[in-house]
């Protein structure tokens, strides 16, 4: 009986939970874990199956075993933050189980995004014959994997490549970030970078953007650059890319309230002393921000998330775009979160589902697009996240 341990139960956790209690034939057996259990408790009781549910301090290794070999978990599917990756993988190592999550490692003093410190796990997963698998999010993700089908079955070499996301949402708060607000705002405010000719160019944060037209009635927005780190890995994976960028959308509210916040230092993630004690800026914002699983019920609108992609097929140039468009209400009336959560917590899934039915299968580290995407895809389809293909 398969039996995966989830960890972390805000709104990326809530979809998963859902997600996994929809696929009873591969998901036998669910734990819920989180720091609060109240949050998993609350997750639980709107299943249409009981869980398990367990409260756990993901930065504790001995504790992470301890329950790991309690719920006898097979795979371990990790959503709650990127700080915690290393130290999940080390108690999956010791328990011997499959490893999965949805972003790469971050340390907490510095805004770094890259995979080198999980890639160095390679042979100590193969060694212990288990399997990684990261950035089974959707950018990461679903657009690694877009990438992959991309150049199974329409390319023989993909040159150029742009990742774009939308989300033509609004929540209507004055400011408020649609996933956690600290990971959020690190992100958002980190230099720019994209790969060219074999090099890493780096830009100042949000300094490069132009227009896009996105698809099926959502319009012309405003896109901005940004680093973000399935570039590392599909341009270390796919050497024919010869250009790779990332793109995302900001509302002019949301780039004004970021801009004041950075200019009176409260995005800062080094400590300050405060009355006697030491604080991080930015975590103190976080604890003033609304909780973004508090959001769901606000948003309406969409999101339009893809991969625009140039390259040669039989000789001649070729263009293609690959999307998927997400409605916020109808995901929060299927399973309580909004579309940010859902297009994370589906993909996180189907991760997990490719592993223990061994549709993908391996010893060591891996990310997305090193695998078949045809499975893949047709569970995107199956489980709420539909694409759509262009080709010009």
């Amino acid at each position: 009986m398969p039996s995966v341990l989830i960890i972390g139960a805000g709104g990326v956790g809530q979809v998963v939970a859902h997600k996994c209690a929809q696929a009873p034939e591969v998901f036998e057996r669910i734990c819920l874990a989180s720091r609060t259990l109240e949050k998993c408790d609350r997750i639980a009781s709107q299943l249409p199956r009981p869980i398990q549910t367990a409260q756990v301090d993901a930065d504790n290794v001995p504790e992470l075993v301890d329950l790991i070999r309690s719920v006898k978990a097979d795979l371990v599917l990790h959503v709650a933050l990127p700080y915690q990756d290393l130290h999940i993988m080390d108690a999956c190592l010791e328990t011997g189980v499959h490893y999965l999550d949805t972003a790469n490692y971050e340390p907490l003093d510095e805004a770094r995004f890259c995979y080198q410190w999980q890639w160095d796990y390679h042979e100590r997963f193969k060694d212990r014959g288990i399997m990684a698998l990261l950035g089974s999010g959707f950018d990461p993700g679903v657009t690694n994997v877009f990438c992959a089908w991309a150049k199974k079955m329409h390319f023989d070499e993909i040159r150029e490549l742009d990742i774009i996301d939308c989300n033509a949402g609004d929540h209507g708060q004055p400011f408020a970030t649609n996933f956690n607000p600290e990971i959020n705002i690190r992100e958002v405010t980190a230099q720019g970078r994209y790969y060219e000719n074999e090099q890493w160019v780096k830009t100042d944060p949000l300094s490069i953007s132009k227009e896009f037209d996105f698809p099926e009635g959502i319009g012309p927005k405003k896109i901005y650059l940004m680093y973000h780190e399935e570039l590392e890995s599909l341009t270390r994976h796919m050497p024919d890319i010869q250009r790779a960028r990332f793109w995302m959308t900001f509302s002019d509210n949301y780039l004004k309230h970021l801009e004041v916040l950075g200019n009176v230092g409260m995005t800062r993630i080094d400590p300050v002393e405060y009355e006697g004690r030491q604080i991080v800026p930015l975590q103190f914002l976080k604890a003033l921000l609304p909780d973004p699983g508090s959001l769901g019920p606000l948003t309406h609108g969409r999101t339009c998330i893809g991969c625009l992609i140039k390259g040669i097929k039989d000789g001649k140039e070729k263009e293609y775009y690959i999307y998927n468009i997400c409605n916020h209400e109808e995901a929060y009336a299927e399973v309580g979160s909004q579309a940010i959560s859902y297009t994370t917590g589906v993909p996180a899934m189907i991760g997990a589902m490719m592993i223990l039915t061994k549709q993908w299968h391996g010893t060591g580290v891996f990310n997305m697009e090193e695998f078949d995407p045809a499975p893949f895809m047709e569970k995107l389809n199956q489980y709420g996240l539909p694409w759509t293909e262009i080709t010009r």
